[in-house]
């Protein structure tokens, strides 16, 4: 045993706390210790370690407050931390809830999450699921800023190297137009007949505009873009309003039009397919709770 180094959890939540705040002040506030306190204590877990964690040059505030090292260790930092809570919760009858924080898009929260959960939290009294609301891009970028967010849920935007995906399922393109529509009449739909009607597609910036984009310019279109809108809410809304033809993804089972005066038309193979499922930071090791999460949710859409 005398191998192990002496790591405190107090000289860990210091450094976890750094990470999370950026500065050693806003660290100390948290923890309701003074500067030198947090810096006392990040000494010593460097000491034990034998590692320069953080920056301790002054001058102008940096981004980021770690070192590549304490970058390397902060995943490592975060799942010790997470164990010394289960090892003190071992003798209580009632352990204290945890908390699992998950940033996903208004459609995977809407109709792939909320049920989800439900039954999870029915299942597994003592976790409490967080849902914040981004778009892709936002989740992407919180994912390599934030050491508080477990994983995303979201229709991958840029697949960057950090990022790891895990697939969930993938939804086909449709045709949504106000009842009556001459659209729906038809016995089949192009992208040309669709670039000369006013649409109402997703806002620049997301996975389903490159996919839909991409599909008119590669086919030598330029549509007529009349509105857009950050979620299929909205613009269900705007066609049943008579504001447009909207072009969606949408859930097999007809949740997502479901009580909507609209007409809709599967596009097929006209549009790529959108997949949707979970990114989480490569190579850093998720909680327990966290895990038990991803893979209850992954076991939710298994084949779909």
């Amino acid at each position: 045993m005398s191998d192990f180094p002496s790591l405190s959890t107090d000289q860990v939540a210091a450094f976890v706390e750094l990470a999370r705040t950026g500065s050693l002040r806003r660290a100390a506030d948290k923890l309701h210790l003074t500067e030198q306190g947090v810096r006392n204590r990040l000494l010593m877990l460097e000491h034990r370690l034998g590692a320069t964690l953080y920056q301790k040059r002054r001058g102008p505030r940096r981004l980021q407050p770690l070192t590549e090292q304490g970058q390397e260790f902060l995943p490592h930092a975060l799942a010790f931390l997470e164990r010394a809570r289960q090892l003190a919760e071992v003798f209580h009858e009632s352990p204290q809830p945890r908390e699992v924080r998950v940033a996903a898009t208004q459609y995977m929260i809407i109709h792939a999450l909320i049920r989800v959960i439900r039954r999870f939290h029915k299942a597994h009294t003592h976790v409490r699921i967080r849902l914040v609301s981004r778009t892709e891009q936002e989740i992407e970028q919180a994912l390599l800023n934030d050491p508080d967010l477990a994983f995303g849920v979201a229709a991958p935007y840029e697949g960057r190297a950090e990022l790891r995906y895990h697939h969930l399922f993938s939804l086909e393109w449709s045709v949504v137009a106000p009842l009556g529509h001459r659209l729906l009449h038809r016995r089949a739909i192009g992208l040309v007949e669709l670039a000369e009607l006013p649409l109402i597609l997703f806002e620049r910036g997301s996975t389903g505009r490159q996919h839909v984009m991409e599909a008119f310019y590669g086919a030598g279109l330029s549509p007529l873009i009349e509105m857009e809108t950050t979620n299929t809410e909205i613009a269900l809304r705007m066609v049943e309003a008579g504001l447009g033809v909207s072009i969606v993804p949408l859930m097999v089972d007809g949740s997502v039009q479901r009580g909507r005066r609209v007409g809709t038309r599967r596009l097929g193979s006209l549009i790529r397919p959108i997949a949707s499922g979970i990114l989480v930071r490569r190579d850093d090791p998720l909680s327990p709770t966290s895990r038990q999460f991803m893979e209850y949710l992954r076991g939710a859409y298994k084949g779909a």
